[in-house]
C-alpha cells in the first residue's frame, strides 16, 4: 500500500462570546382568586412592574410564575404589591421545598374548613327558609316573611359576606370577578325584596329566599370544587412528601466514634455516633447515616455497607436494587435492608426528587395556547356579563312585557312571598307580577348563572392531573404547549445508539489488511511498564486494538467503551498517547509513539487523506465500523455490535398502532443500520443512515419541512439540537438527570414504552382540555340566552336567581370533575 503524508486535523482556535444570563424566574404562592377574571387581574398587576418580561398564573394551584430581567425585581416586593391589591402572596424564592408545600397545603386546608363551616350555616338558612314556603300556614312562625327576612340577611352577613365583600371590591379595583356577579345579584334581590316589603302598594313579591339559596348553592359549588382540587393536586403532594425533612449527619468530632483514617470513613456504619439536623442544611460532601426503612435524605453515593433501596418512586421498579459502596442513590428512594454510610453529592433544589417537582410545577404554570383564547374572553366576561345583564332587565322592562303580556302571568310556581294581600303568610298562589319585579328577576339570574370560572379552570386542571399522573410513573410533560404539540404528532424518531438499541456495542471482528505495515507497526517501542508484557501480545489483532485504544481513550463514547473494554479483557497494556483531538459522530485522534494515529469511520479518513478501499466493510456487514489508521498508514479496521433492545419492537408497534409513523435515526453506517432496521421491522424510508450529530438537527426540520409534526427520542447526549429542533423533543432514560434542558418531555424510566404512554397521556390530557373548554364556552353560550328568558315567551321557562347559581356551580366542579377522570385511564 502507498503511504500517504499525514494530515494532522487543525483543530481550529475561536473565541466564544460568554453567554448572556438568562431570565430570572420568581414563583409566588397567590391567595384570593377566584375566578379566571381574578388570574387575569394578577397577571395585570405582574406586568405592569418594571423588570418583568413575562407572568404566567395557575389558578388551580395558585401559584403565580414571574419572568423577569435579572436583579431588577424584587421578589418581595411583587408578593406585597399583590398582597395590597387584595391577593395575598408570598414568595417561594430561596425557600425550603417542603416548607412551602406545607404551608399551601395547610393554607389549603384551612379555607375548605372554612367554606364547609360557611357551606354548614347556608344550608341550615336553606333549610329553615324552605321549610316555611312548603309548610305555608301550617307553620306560622317559619313562614313569616320578617323570619325570612333574617335568613336572608344572615345569609349576606355570615356566610355569604366573604362573597359579597370581595365581589364589591374587586369591582372598586376595576377588576370584577365571579364573586362581583354573585354579590349584584343577592344584593339586587335583597334589596328589591326589601322594597316590595316596606311598600306593599307596589304589589312586587318578596323573594328572600332567592339569596339564601343562591349564596347556599355558590358555597355548596366551591367547596366541592376546592375538594376537586386538592385531589388533582395530590400527586405532586406526594411526590413532595418522599423527601424526609431530617438527615443524620455523621459527626467525626465524636470522639467514640471508630474512624477508617485511611479512607476518613467510619468503620460500622451502624453505630456511628450521628447529629440529627434538617435535611435542607445537609451540604456536599458531608457523610450521613442511613438505616433500614430510612428514605435517602439527599442525593448521595453509598461509601460504607451494602443495602438495597426500593426505587419504585423514581423508576417504576418493584424490586430494591442492590447498592454498595460508589453506587448513587437518589433521595425519597427507601432503604430496605443494610445499615450505610453514604456521602452527599446533590442537596436542597438540586435532588432528584426536588428537581421532577420543578418540573411539575413549572409545567403547571405553561399553558396551552388554546388557551388563550379562554384567557382572552375571562378578561371581558364579568364587563360582559353585567352589560348583558342591563340589556336583559332594559329589553324586558321596555319591550318584552309589552310584546309578550302573558309572561307577566304566574301561576304560583315561585318559592317567593306576595307582600301585598297576605298578612305575613305566603300565598298559595299569584297571578301576575310587575314588569319591573320579571325584568329584575331575569337581569340577576343573567348575573349569577354566567360562570367564568369553568374557563380559567378548564386548561389548569386538566394540566394539572394529567402531569400529576405522569410525575408518579416518571413522565414529565414540560406544560400546556407540549401537551397541545403532542397531541398533533404524526411522526416519531428515534436516534439509535443507546435508545433502540442497548448503547453497549461489543468488539465482534477484526479486520487487518494485507501488507499493511502491521510489522512496522508492531515495532512501537512501549513503556518500561509494559516492556515485560508477553511477546503473544504482538498479534496484529492485538496489536490493531492496541492503537485504537490508546486513541479512544481520549474520548467519552461507547464505541470508544467498548475498545477499550476488549483492550483490558484482553490484558492489553495501553500505548502512550498524546495531543487528543475529537471530531463529534467521526472519529478521533492522538500522537501515539511520536505519530498520529486515526481512529473513526471511512469518510473521516479519506478527509485526512488516508484512502479508504470503498468495499471495505463489505466482510464487516451489519457491524459499525471503526477504520484505524497510523502515520498515514491505514491498519485495518474493527467491527463491532450493539444488540438492538428487547423492548424496542413492541414499542414501535404499539407507536403504529396509534397511528403514528415510527422512524430510525443514525450516525452509523447504512449496512449497520440496515441489521437493526430489519429487527425492528422498519422499512428502507424508515431509516436514516450516516447522519452526523450536526446532520440530525437537518433531518428533522427536512421532515418538518415535508410537513411532518415530529418527535424526536434521543438521550440528550450529542442528539440535543434534533431534540430542540423537533415539535416535541422526548429525552430517554436520563434517570437521575431529569434537567434535560432541549427536551420537552422527561423520561425518568430506561423503558421504551414510555415514549409511547408519554404521548398516549399528552393525547388524553389535551383532549380533556378541549372538552373542558367546549363545556365552559357551550354553558356560557347557551345558559346566559336562557337566564335572559329566551324560552320564555313560547315555553314558559324561567330561571329564578336560585336556580341560575346552582346551573353555576355545577358548571365549574363538572370541569373539575372531568380532569379528573383522566385518572381512570391511567391506573396503575
Amino acid at each position: 500500500m502507498q503511504l500517504v503524508p499525514k494530515i494532522i486535523p487543525e483543530v481550529r482556535s475561536q473565541t466564544l462570546p460568554i453567554p448572556a444570563s438568562g431570565p430570572e424566574i420568581i414563583a409566588l404562592d397567590v391567595g384570593g382568586m377566584k375566578c379566571a377574571g381574578c388570574a387575569g387581574a394578577v397577571e395585570r398587576q405582574l406586568l405592569q412592574q418594571p423588570g418583568v418580561i413575562a407572568a404566567s398564573v395557575n389558578l388551580a394551584v395558585e401559584v403565580a410564575t414571574v419572568e423577569c430581567q435579572p436583579g431588577t425585581v424584587d421578589a418581595a416586593a411583587l408578593a406585597k404589591k399583590l398582597t395590597d391589591n387584595g391577593f395575598p402572596s408570598q414568595s417561594r424564592c430561596g425557600e425550603n421545598l417542603l416548607e412551602v408545600e406545607a404551608a399551601a397545603v395547610e393554607r389549603r386546608k384551612q379555607e375548605i374548613q372554612q367554606q364547609i363551616r360557611q357551606l354548614t350555616i347556608a344550608l341550615i338558612l336553606i333549610i329553615l327558609s324552605g321549610l316555611g314556603h312548603f309548610l305555608g300556614a301550617k307553620a306560622p312562625i317559619l313562614s313569616n316573611i320578617w323570619l325570612h327576612w333574617g335568613l336572608c340577611t344572615l345569609a349576606l352577613l355570615l356566610p355569604g359576606r366573604q362573597i359579597v365583600v370581595d365581589g364589591f371590591r374587586s369591582l372598586l379595583r376595576n377588576a370584577p370577578n365571579m364573586n362581583t356577579l354573585v354579590a349584584l345579584g343577592a344584593v339586587t334581590a335583597y334589596t328589591a325584596s326589601n322594597a316590595a316589603l316596606l311598600f306593599p302598594q307596589m304589589g312586587w313579591e318578596c323573594f328572600f329566599d332567592e339569596p339564601v339559596m343562591l349564596l347556599g348553592f355558590i358555597l355548596l359549588g366551591k367547596t366541592l370544587e376546592q375538594q376537586a382540587r386538592r385531589r388533582a393536586a395530590s400527586a405532586l403532594q406526594s411526590l413532595i412528601a418522599l423527601q424526609p425533612s431530617t438527615a443524620r449527619l455523621v459527626d467525626f468530632k465524636m470522639p467514640d466514634l471508630d474512624v477508617n483514617h485511611a479512607e476518613n470513613a467510619p468503620n460500622s456504619p451502624a453505630n456511628s455516633p450521628y447529629i440529627e439536623i434538617p435535611a435542607d442544611r445537609v451540604r456536599v460532601g458531608e457523610w450521613l447515616q442511613v438505616l433500614p426503612g430510612d428514605k435517602f435524605p439527599v442525593d448521595g453515593e453509598v461509601c460504607q455497607g451494602k443495602t438495597t433501596v426500593d426505587e419504585s418512586m423514581l423508576t417504576g421498579e418493584s424490586i430494591p436494587v442492590l447498592k454498595q459502596n460508589g453506587d448513587a442513590v437518589a433521595a425519597g428512594t427507601i432503604n430496605k435492608s443494610g445499615a450505610i454510610v453514604m456521602r452527599a453529592t446533590r442537596t436542597g433544589k438540586e435532588t432528584t426528587v426536588a428537581q421532577i417537582v420543578a418540573l411539575v410545577e413549572a409545567a403547571q404554570t405553561r399553558k396551552a395556547p388554546i388557551q388563550k383564547l379562554a384567557d382572552t374572553a375571562a378578561g371581558y366576561f364579568a364587563y360582559a356579563v353585567m352589560s348583558l345583564s342591563a340589556l336583559t332587565f332594559l329589553f324586558w322592562y321596555f319591550a318584552g312585557t309589552r310584546i309578550w303580556p302573558s309572561v307577566l302571568l304566574d301561576g304560583g310556581a315561585n318559592m317567593a312571598h306576595a307582600a301585598m294581600n297576605m298578612g305575613h303568610q305566603f300565598p298559595t298562589a299569584m297571578t301576575a307580577q310587575s314588569p319591573l319585579l320579571l325584568s329584575l328577576k331575569l337581569a340577576i339570574a343573567v348575573l349569577v348563572i354566567a360562570c367564568p370560572c369553568a374557563l380559567g379552570l378548564a386548561t389548569p386542571t386538566a394540566i394539572l392531573v394529567g402531569s400529576g399522573i405522569g410525575a408518579q410513573r416518571g413522565l414529565l410533560i414540560r406544560g400546556g404547549d407540549v401537551l397541545e404539540r403532542v397531541y398533533q404528532l404524526d411522526t416519531v424518531v428515534f436516534d439509535k445508539t443507546g435508545t433502540l438499541t442497548n448503547g453497549l456495542p461489543v468488539l465482534t471482528d477484526y479486520l487487518v489488511l494485507d501488507n499493511s505495515g502491521i510489522e512496522e507497526v508492531a515495532d512501537v517501542e512501549l513503556s518500561q511498564s509494559q516492556a515485560n508484557k508477553p511477546e503473544k501480545l504482538r498479534l496484529p489483532n492485538s496489536k490493531l486494538l492496541q492503537i485504537a485504544a490508546a486513541v479512544e481513550r481520549g474520548a467519552c463514547h461507547p464505541i470508544a467503551e467498548a475498545i477499550l473494554q476488549e483492550a483490558s479483557k484482553q490484558g492489553l497494556p495501553l500505548l502512550e498517547a498524546e495531543d487528543f483531538f475529537t471530531e463529534p459522530g467521526l472519529g478521533v485522534s492522538a500522537v501515539v509513539a511520536g505519530r498520529r494515529a486515526v481512529v473513526g469511520n471511512a469518510d473521516w479518513l479519506r478527509q485526512q487523506g488516508i484512502p479508504v478501499a470503498a468495499d471495505l466493510s463489505a466482510s464487516l456487514v451489519g457491524k459499525t465500523v471503526v477504520c484505524v489508521a497510523w502515520d498515514g498508514l491505514l491498519l485495518g479496521a474493527v467491527g463491532l455490535k450493539d444488540e438492538v433492545r428487547s423492548d424496542a419492537k413492541a414499542a414501535i408497534d404499539r407507536l403504529r398502532a396509534m397511528g403514528l409513523r415510527v422512524m430510525m435515526l443514525t450516525g452509523d453506517t447504512a449496512s449497520a443500520a440496515a441489521e437493526t432496521a430489519l429487527q425492528l421491522d422498519l422499512t428502507g424510508a424508515e431509516v436514516l443512515a450516516g447522519v452526523r450529530p450536526e446532520g440530525k438537527l437537518e433531518a428533522i426540520a427536512t421532515l418538518q419541512a415535508q410537513g411532518c409534526k415530529v418527535a424526536m427520542v434521543g438521550d440528550g447526549i450529542n442528539d440535543a439540537a434534533a431534540l430542540a429542533q423537533a415539535d416535541v423533543g422526548i429525552g430517554m432514560h436520563c434517570g437521575t438527570d431529569v434537567a434535560v434542558e432541549t427536551a420537552q418531555i422527561v423520561l425518568v424510566r430506561n423503558a421504551l414504552m414510555d415514549v409511547a404512554e408519554s404521548i398516549e397521556l399528552g393525547r388524553a390530557t389535551f383532549g380533556k382540555i378541549r372538552q373542558n373548554l367546549f363545556w365552559a364556552f357551550s354553558y356560557n353560550i347557551l345558559g346566559i340566552p336562557v337566564a335572559a328568558g329566551l324560552l320564555l315567551p313560547v315555553f314558559g321557562i324561567l330561571l329564578s336567581p336560585a336556580t341560575a347559581g346552582a346551573f353555576m356551580a355545577f358548571s365549574s366542579v363538572s370541569v373539575v370533575t372531568n380532569s379528573l377522570l383522566l385518572r381512570r385511564s391511567f391506573r396503575a
